[in-house]
């Protein structure tokens, strides 16, 4: 299970109780720390295993000897007394001493004299000690230490220790270098277990320079990787919207292989809220089930006296009733070709992402779905049987616009090589749709295919040959209301002047369609070696032609449950079907002709260019169409092309355009380009326009003005206007800040005003995070902010999922502050 929000561990517990950073956080980073050791590595003392830990070479030490060298050997042989570089050896332990007195038969020491200490986990430097090896137990005076295992050093007066448990008095703890604290921990006394894996501060102070900002008088605090019920540190807030805002996480330890979380949160302006949160793993799976809920929201009802606010909406939630939701991921694993999957959620009403949520990247879905199934895989197939749920999520639009839901769904695609020519396959899928405001029914689409894959060492020839059925079970009012339609635009009539004769006409509860879909995919490679300032690049050619053939089957009588439009793009020239589901199937006869060009670098296999062109040729109109659709007409399609360059290692341009020669106009442009700075800075500019749709503009960057200063921003613009939903051109989202970094401290400041309904209204926060390295961090957390708005913040985000992909629960604010009233 994934670690809990807990405190870094530390050897010996030198810690306050703030949140470690989660798994996927950026590691910290040391780059500008001194490359010295604060105490050098002492050359005498024995090597110790990499990541071994701190009790198992307490185990190992058990049943070893301890070995004792020196310059001078006096005293008597019960009670030697070793002076001139000694060297006490056992396992791992390795102390150094001028002086050092023995007893052999207690098998105790006292030491004194350049006292230097160092195991698995530690290295340190003393005035004295003395302790008793049989016990384990050892006592250490005026002492500056290092940690070895992580970066970390400080002091104590004393340091006790009797195997796994020990104690420090006024000791200071810090990952800065002792000549430059910006940062340092202090406590009167910390008393550790290493066992239990628990630690007791006493009279703790945090430091920032001289001036002491955080005391605790007494905590409890785990120090290692186990799990241990208690309280987590607690986040707090204060806003317009919610007042002053205190949510305390309370973790619960339950077993080995689960555990739970509760967290009470008060809002002054709106209320009390209880979440909770399971997490499960066992063998096969895992799961985690989290919700929250609160049986009375003020702001509700202080909304009900704003100007804007309509009554007669009836997705907004009633002021007496609870609020909340409800969430569940997991998965089993039944054997290694089958497991189960589910994701369900359930909101208490449409404003709730709205109310609970901080940022547009909630309000970009109008409703959110719960999936649930059990699904296989194999070498050649895939299947699966699953059901979805649809949920509304946007007050502003009615529970009729949902899709349908999927109750359930069953499908199976199979592709299998039986020679080197022939190649079989298909697509079955049998979906019972069901819709609460709309009727529904039943369909089963059956696709199979054959195809000969001919091809050579430059070259491809791919002819295949698909049959589609796709047949329907429709509800009796569904097949009315279709016929109706039918009827009504075949004799120019309004409904209510439609005879039943003429709808029985067109009324057929069992629908269908099937007709055969050829194409034929060649293609052609050519390349050749060239050398552009010094380097040998591969140049490659790549003609590719596509014919699509499709007869004409009449369709309008077939509903329309999850099909729609693609979007016109690169992929869709090598499409047989320009329609995302099986409720319509494109007839055709076009051929698409397009060209690839690459330029790749022979010693790295680096992309600098690839381009691409392409164009449809429709040699008859297309007939089929979904609702709203324009009809394709015979000619050619939209010049589609896609590039790429990268001009130098730092720099890429990219850019895709979309020219329609019939009509003399662009359908669509989009220019972006990055540049990567020294020192891990970025800048990002993007333009994208798509017409009667969208034209935006996006300008970030990351940029370091010094090793320890940069500063951040963003500036994202919408230039579009829709008279038809009032929609203006403006802001979408501005980012400035500044960051401020050192060995062991980093300061960032944000200020952010972003659009955060689909009302426009817009907003302002502010954020302020310190980042103790090696400890924790203060304050809200600017980092996931700036990743998300800023791509390549992180670099490894340029190689990984966008972040703005990453799935948010409906009440995270862990991205953007509570708006400024």
């Amino acid at each position: 299970m994934r670690p809990v929000l807990r405190l870094l561990p530390l050897p010996f517990s030198i810690a306050l109780c703030l949140p470690a950073l989660a798994d996927d956080e950026k590691p910290e980073s040391w780059a500008l720390c001194p490359v010295q050791d604060v105490i050098p590595v002492f050359s005498e003392a024995p090597q110790t295993v990499a990541g071994s830990s701190a009790q198992a070479t307490r185990e190992q030490r058990a049943e070893q000897p301890t070995s004792i060298e020196g310059d001078q050997l006096s005293g008597t042989e019960a009670n030697p007394e070793y002076s001139g570089a000694v060297q006490l050896v056992r396992g791992d332990q390795f102390l150094g001493a001028d002086n050092l007195k023995y007893d052999q038969e207690k098998d105790t020491y006292v030491a004194d004299g350049h006292i230097r200490y160092q195991d698995a986990g530690i290295r340190l430097i003393a005035d004295s000690a003395r302790g008793n090896q049989g016990a384990d137990s050892h006592q250490i005076d005026n002492v500056r230490y290092q940690l070895v295992s992580r970066r970390g050093n400080g002091g104590a007066d004393r340091i006790d220790m009797k195997g796994p448990e020990g104690s420090l008095q006024h000791s200071t703890y810090s990952t800065c270098d002792p000549q430059d604290r910006r940062w340092e921990l202090r406590s009167r006394r910390i008393d550790i277990n290493t066992d239990d894996g628990w630690g007791v501060a006493r009279g703790a102070t945090i430091r920032l320079g001289k001036v002491p900002v955080l005391y605790v008088p007494y905590l409890k605090f785990p120090i290692d990787d186990q799990r241990h019920t208690g309280l987590l540190y607690p986040a707090i807030g204060l806003s317009g919207r919610n007042g002053f805002d205190w949510k305390q996480p309370i973790y619960l330890n339950l077993a080995p292989n689960y555990d739970a979380t509760l967290e009470p949160r008060y809002m002054s302006e709106r209320g009390f809220q209880m979440g909770a949160e399971f997490r499960y793993l066992y063998e096969k799976g895992r799961g985690e089930i989290q919700g929250t809920w609160m049986t009375r929201d003020d702001l509700v009802r202080d909304r009900m006296g704003e100007a804007d606010y309509d009554p007669l909406n009836p997705n907004n939630p009633d002021p007496d009733d609870g609020r909340g939701f409800l969430a569940f991921e997991g998965n089993h694993r039944f054997n290694r070709h089958w497991q189960a999957r589910a994701n369900l959620i359930w909101l208490s009403d449409a404003r709730y992402q709205e109310d609970f949520g901080n940022s547009l990247y909630g309000q970009a879905y109008s409703s959110v779905t719960s999936t649930a199934g059990v699904y296989g895989s194999g070498e050649f197939w895939t299947a699966g049987v699953m059901a979805d749920h649809w949920q509304l999520s946007d007050y502003l639009t009615s529970e009729r616009s949902l899709p349908y839901n999927r109750l359930p769904r069953t499908y199976l695609n199979w592709n299998q090589p039986l020679s080197r020519w022939i190649s079989v396959g298909g697509h079955a899928e049998a979906v019972q749709f069901q819709h609460d405001e709309k009727p529904g029914g039943s369909r089963i689409d059956i696709k199979p295919t054959i195809s000969l894959p001919f091809q050579g060492a430059a070259w491809y020839v791919t002819p295949t040959l698909a049959y589609r059925h796709t047949e329907y079970r429709l509800d009796a009012e569904l097949a009315q209301e279709i016929a109706v339609s039918r009827a009504g635009e075949t004799y120019g009539l309004p409904a209510d002047q439609l005879t039943p004769a003429m709808i029985a006409e067109f009324y057929d509860r069992s629908p269908s369609r099937s007709l055969p879909i050829g194409s034929l995919d060649a293609g052609v490679y050519f390349d050749r070696e060239t050398e552009i300032k010094g380097d040998r690049f591969l140049h490659t050619l790549e003609p590719r032609l596509f014919y699509l053939n499709a007869p004409y089957r009449e369709q309008d009588g077939l509903p329309i449950f999850d099909t729609r439009p693609f979007n016109f793009s690169y992929g869709q020239l090598f499409r047989d079907n320009r329609y995302t589901g099986p409720d319509r199937q494109t007839d055709a006869n076009q051929l698409t002709l397009a060209l690839t060009t690459r330029l790749l670098r022979q010693k790295d296999g680096f992309e600098r260019l690839s381009a691409s062109i392409g164009q449809i040729r429709y040699f008859d109109d297309s007939r089929v169409t979904a609702p709203n659709e324009v009809p394709l007409e015979q000619g050619k399609s939209a010049w589609v092309v896609d590039a790429n360059y990268a001009p130098t290692d730092r720099w890429t341009i990219g850019a895709s355009y979309q020219w329609d020669p019939k009509f003399r106009r662009e359908d669509l442009a989009s220019v972006r380009a990055r540049y990567l700075l020294p020192d891990d800075g970025v800048v990002n500019i993007t333009y994208r326009r798509r017409r009667d749709l969208l034209e935006q503009a996006d300008f970030s960057f990351l940029y370091p003005v010094t090793p320890s200063w940069s500063v951040v921003g963003r500036y994202y613009h919408s230039f579009y206007r829709d008279a038809a939903t009032n929609q203006e051109p403006g802001l979408l989202e501005g980012v400035a800040g500044v960051q401020w970094d050192s060995c062991c401290l980093a300061v960032r400041a944000l200020v952010r005003r972003y659009v955060r309904n689909r009302e426009g209204d817009m907003n302002t926060g502010f954020q302020v995070e310190f980042v103790l390295k090696g400890l924790g961090s203060a304050g809200q957390d600017t980092e996931r902010t700036l990743r998300r708005a800023i791509l390549g913040y992180y670099r490894d985000d340029l190689y990984l999922v966008p972040p703005s992909n990453i799935a948010q629960r409906p009440d995270d604010t862990s991205y953007d502050p509570d708006p400024i009233p």
